[in-house]
């Protein structure tokens, strides 16, 4: 039987076979958070003023609070380290995370443990941060819990990456 004969265009197939392959390409969390990120850079789209940089803040502190007890106390005292390290830096969401940019480019990023079922949450460092060090250097790092070490290696990192 040909497609022809059974009454679907062969373009309908073609969609379904991508759809198809997609929904085993992503997993649910992977799916949530594109969405989420097109959520968001409709937002950003509709916000062209300095109330933009508010906006965003307020996002994130919601996103913050939205989360488990571990993931919210590193949340939050990463968000102060950040403001305090970087105050140039303008929190926003990206793919449904906290994030800080700079001149609209991220530089860094929370990814809470509870996001992607994983054991730990992550700060990670996009390429517009300035933590260049030889040939070789992390841009993430796996955070269990916070501390004054960690907070102290954060500081650190962060005022690096925008120096």
């Amino acid at each position: 039987m040909t497609e022809k004969t059974l009454g679907k265009p062969a373009k309908s197939v073609r969609r379904e076979a991508i759809t198809d392959n997609t929904s085993q390409v992503f997993t649910n969390e992977e799916r949530v958070a594109i969405k989420e990120r097109v959520s968001e850079r409709k937002a950003q789209r509709t916000r062209r003023s300095r109330a933009a940089d508010a906006d965003g803040e307020a996002d994130v502190l919601a996103k913050i609070a939205e989360m488990q007890e571990n993931d919210r106390i590193i949340g939050e005292r990463l968000h102060t380290v950040i403001k305090a390290g970087a105050p140039d830096l303008s929190a926003k969401l990206w793919y449904g995370m906290p994030a800080y940019a700079k001149d609209g480019k991220i530089v860094c990023f929370f990814q809470c443990a509870q996001k992607f079922k994983t054991r730990y949450a992550t700060l990670g460092f996009s390429d517009q941060a300035k933590l260049d060090d030889g040939v070789c250097w992390p841009t993430a790092f796996a955070l269990t819990e916070w501390s004054a070490e960690v907070e102290s290696t954060v500081s650190a990192l962060v005022k690096n990456a925008v120096s």
